[in-house]
C-alpha cells in the first residue's frame, strides 16, 4: 500500500505490495481476543452450570479445536492474496457463494452489536455521556478506523495486545486477592452436557473468525511459510481467548451475583477507582475497538464480494468503501441498541446459532482447498460466472445445506432444542456433526467435479511447506 489508507478491497494483492511476517498474526489475534466479550464467553460456561475446574478445561479444548480450524483458513491468505470469503466462489460458484456470505454478514453485524453493547458501557462511563451515546460514539470510531484499513488494523492489534495484556495481569492479581483460587477449583464434579457447552462456546468463538481470518494475512509475502502462518495465528488466538475466558469463568464462579449482568462495572470495580477506573474503561473500549474493526472490515469485504458476484465490480472508490462500512455500522448499532437489555442470554444463543452455519462452511472450504484443489485456485475464474467454477455449484450448496440440517437434531439453544439432545443428557454436539458430515460429503462429490480436479493456474505452495500444521516452521 502506498499510503496509510488502504486502496485494495477484494482484488488480489500483488507481490510488490506484500509485506510483513507471520508474527504479525500473533499480535493481531492476541489483541483481538484480550477483550471483554471473550471474558463474557468464558463466564457463560459457569453461568449455565459448569464448575470452574471443568469450565477451564472445556474452554481450552474448544479454543484449541476451533482455533486449529480457524488457523488453517489463515494459512490461505499469503498463498492467494485474497480475502477469505471470495475463495468460497471456488466451492459454491461465483454467485452461489452469496449463500454463506449472507450468513457471514449477519455474523459480522451480530458481533459488532454485541461488542458495541459492552464497549458502549465503558465509553459512556469514561465520557460521562451514558450507555446509549457511548454505543453510538464507539460505533462511529469503529467505522472510521475500518475505513482506513489493513495497516491501522494491525497497528491497533499490536497496541491493544500490549495494553490489554498488562491490564489483564493486573486484574488477575486483583481477582486472586479477593478470592481463593484453590476453593474455586476444588469442585471437580463432571457433567458432560455443561462440559460440552463450555467446549462449544469457545469452539464457536474461534470458528466464527474463520470467514475473515485470511483477510488479515493476505498482505503477507507469497513465500511466507504456511506452517508459520498457522502456528502464529493459532497461538495468538488461543492464548488471548483462553486468557480472557479463564478470567471470566473465575470471576463468574467467585461472584456470580456481582459479575453477571454487570460485567463492565465489576471489572472496573475490581481494579480500583479514580485514574485506575478510567484506565480500565479505556482498556475495555480499546479491546472491543480492535475486534469490532475486524468485524466491520470483514463485513465490508463480504458485502463487496456478494455484490461483485452479480455486478462484476472488483474495485471501489473511497466513497463506495465508506458507504459499505457505514451500512455495517448502522445495522450493528441498531441491533446493539435494541438488544442491550437482554445481552447475556442473547449472546450465548447467538454464538451457538452461528456455529450451526459456519462449521459446514469451514469443512467445505478446508477440504476443497487442502485436499481437492491442493492449495491451487484459478484466480481469474473466481470472478467469472461463466468460468470453470460456474455461477452456482448446486452440489456444493446441497452439501452445505445438508451439513446445516444434520446438526439440528443435536442443537441446544434457548429457542430450539433438537430431539437427540435429551438422550445425550442435554449435551450439544452439533458442531462436531457440522464439521464431519459436510467434510465427508464434499470430499466424495468434489472428486468427480472436473473444475475441482483440473490443474488451476494459481501458484502452489512450496513442496516442503504444504502442510501448515506439520512440524517445523
Amino acid at each position: 500500500m502506498a499510503g496509510v489508507v488502504e486502496r485494495r478491497s477484494i482484488d488480489v494483492v500483488p507481490d510488490e505490495e506484500r509485506h510483513g511476517s507471520a508474527v504479525s498474526q500473533f499480535t493481531l489475534w492476541l489483541g483481538a481476543n484480550l477483550q471483554i466479550t471473550a471474558v463474557v464467553t468464558g463466564a457463560l460456561a459457569v453461568v449455565f452450570g459448569a464448575n470452574a475446574f471443568w469450565s477451564l478445561i472445556g474452554l481450552l479444548l474448544g479454543n484449541l479445536l476451533g482455533g486449529a480450524v480457524m488457523a488453517l483458513h489463515s494459512a490461505q491468505g499469503p498463498r492467494l492474496g485474497l480475502p477469505q470469503m471470495i475463495t468460497s466462489r471456488a466451492q459454491f460458484g461465483v454467485r452461489g457463494a452469496v449463500v454463506p456470505l449472507a450468513l457471514v454478514i449477519v455474523m459480522y453485524i451480530g458481533f459488532f452489536a454485541s461488542g458495541s453493547v459492552l464497549a458502549g458501557q465503558a465509553v459512556g462511563e469514561l465520557t460521562h455521556l451514558g450507555e446509549t451515546p457511548g454505543i453510538v460514539l464507539f460505533a462511529a470510531v469503529t467505522a472510521v478506523a475500518a475505513a482506513v484499513g489493513y495497516r491501522l488494523i494491525h497497528t491497533l492489534g499490536k497496541i491493544a495486545g500490549l495494553v490489554c495484556a498488562l491490564a489483564f495481569v493486573y486484574l488477575g492479581i486483583r481477582l486472586l486477592q479477593r478470592t481463593d483460587l484453590g476453593t474455586l477449583l476444588a469442585d471437580h464434579r463432571f457433567g458432560l452436557p455443561v462440559f460440552l457447552l463450555a467446549v462449544s462456546l469457545s469452539a464457536s468463538w474461534q470458528l466464527a473468525f474463520g470467514p475473515y481470518v485470511a483477510d488479515y494475512s493476505r498482505y503477507l509475502p507469497r513465500h511466507t511459510s504456511a506452517r508459520a502462518t498457522f502456528w502464529w495465528t493459532l497461538s495468538g488466538s488461543v492464548l488471548g481467548s483462553q486468557w480472557s475466558m479463564t478470567f471470566g469463568a473465575l470471576a463468574a464462579a467467585a461472584a456470580p451475583a456481582a459479575f453477571v449482568g454487570h460485567e463492565v462495572s465489576y471489572i472496573v470495580g475490581l481494579g480500583g477507582a479514580g485514574l485506575i477506573a478510567s484506565f480500565l474503561y479505556f482498556v475495555i473500549a480499546l479491546g472491543k475497538l480492535t475486534i469490532n474493526i475486524l468485524n466491520t472490515y470483514g463485513g465490508f469485504m463480504s458485502l463487496v464480494t456478494s455484490v461483485s458476484g452479480f455486478r462484476g465490480q472488483h474495485t471501489l472508490t473511497p466513497r463506495g468503501r465508506s458507504a459499505y462500512i457505514a451500512g455495517i455500522m448502522v445495522a450493528g448499532t441498531a441491533v446493539a441498541l435494541l438488544g442491550k437489555d437482554s445481552f447475556l442470554t442473547s449472546f450465548k444463543d447467538f454464538l451457538l446459532f452461528l456455529l450451526t452455519f459456519f462449521t459446514p462452511w469451514s469443512a467445505v472450504n478446508l477440504v476443497d482447498y487442502y485436499l481437492i484443489s491442493k492449495e491451487r485456485y484459478d484466480i481469474p475464474a473466481l470472478s467469472d460466472p461463466a468460468g470453470r467454477y460456474g455461477a452456482w455449484n448446486v452440489r456444493a450448496l446441497a452439501v452445505y445445506v445438508l451439513g446445516v440440517l444434520a446438526q439440528l437434531p443435536f442443537l441446544a439453544t434457548h429457542f430450539y432444542t433438537g430431539p437427540l439432545v435429551a438422550p445425550l443428557g442435554g449435551a450439544d454436539i452439533s458442531w462436531l456433526v457440522g464439521l464431519a458430515v459436510p467434510a465427508v460429503l464434499y470430499g466424495l462429490t468434489a472428486r468427480h467435479d472436473t473444475a475441482r480436479t483440473a490443474a488451476p493456474t494459481a501458484p502452489a505452495a512450496p513442496q516442503e511447506d504444504r502442510n501448515p500444521a506439520g512440524s517445523g516452521g
